[in-house]
């Protein structure tokens, strides 16, 4: 990947402190990216299927709209990151010191880009494996629907249920795969919502080891529970210096 017309908005070689907030940043547009790559991969094969419907339409312009807001962003900020602007923002601009990382985030890791479409193709896997983690529920409770077809109404359901508009999706989750599943797929609407339930349980107990870890982590030395913020930048800052080495 050509690193194009990039001005360092950092020095080349960030400390551990800030190499450690570009892994978060960049790891968060990573899954983004991916998650973009699939819905629109999928609702290209299966616009017509999705499209069924009034309500399953409703949904999908829903997604559509979103989807298009998110690679408009990706690709303003690619753009205005690649001449440098951000610095030339107002010192009290909202959300300038974030602007600013996503920068520097965008110029670091195009010089890693080896280790970039890794962390892509990684995220690609993770965001099927969920899409999985629904079908192997469906198929559990008896709900017989062909993987593409129902692979393709999942990023319906795993956008709108992220939107910070429930507690973790409940309810929100369920009403999609309702409508989605009943109305496409001939699922009735009492099993639809129950795949919604059963599945989000099983992420539920899978992330309790997680969980547990977080509760009573101490590393050696510490008097003091560690919190999750502080761990995170402990798995970052290990993240960017592995990167380093590459």
């Amino acid at each position: 990947m050509p690193t194009l017309w990039w001005k360092p908005p950092l020095k080349e070689t960030p400390d551990k402190k800030a190499g450690a907030l570009l892994a978060v940043v960049f790891d968060r547009f990573i899954g983004l990216v991916a998650l973009v790559a699939i819905t629109g991969t999928l609702i290209g094969l299966r616009y017509d299927f999705l499209a069924q419907t009034s309500e399953t339409r409703q949904l999908l312009w829903f997604l559509l709209f979103l989807l298009g807001s998110s690679i408009l962003f990706l690709f303003s900020t690619f753009i205005i990151s690649g001449f440098n602007l951000f610095h030339s923002l107002p010192e009290k601009f909202p959300g300038r010191e974030k602007l600013i990382e996503i920068a520097a985030a965008y110029h670091l890791y195009a010089h890693h880009w080896r280790a970039t479409f890794v962390a892509f193709g990684a995220s690609i896997v993770a965001h099927l494996a969920t899409f999985a983690t629904f079908l192997c529920a469906a198929y559990a409770l008896g709900a017989v629907v062909p993987m593409v077809n129902f692979f393709a109404i999942m990023p319906v359901e795993r956008t709108i249920s992220a939107l910070p508009i429930s507690f973790a999706g409940i309810g929100l989750r369920e009403k999609v795969l309702q409508i989605m599943l009943s109305g496409l797929c001939g699922v009735p609407e009492a099993k639809a919502i129950l795949i919604g339930s059963l599945s989000f349980l099983i992420i539920l107990v899978c992330c309790i080891p997680g969980a547990l870890v977080y509760l009573f982590y101490k590393p050696s030395g510490a008097v003091a529970h560690v919190k999750l913020r502080e761990m995170q930048k402990e798995v970052a800052t290990l993240e960017h210096e592995i990167s380093e080495t590459e």
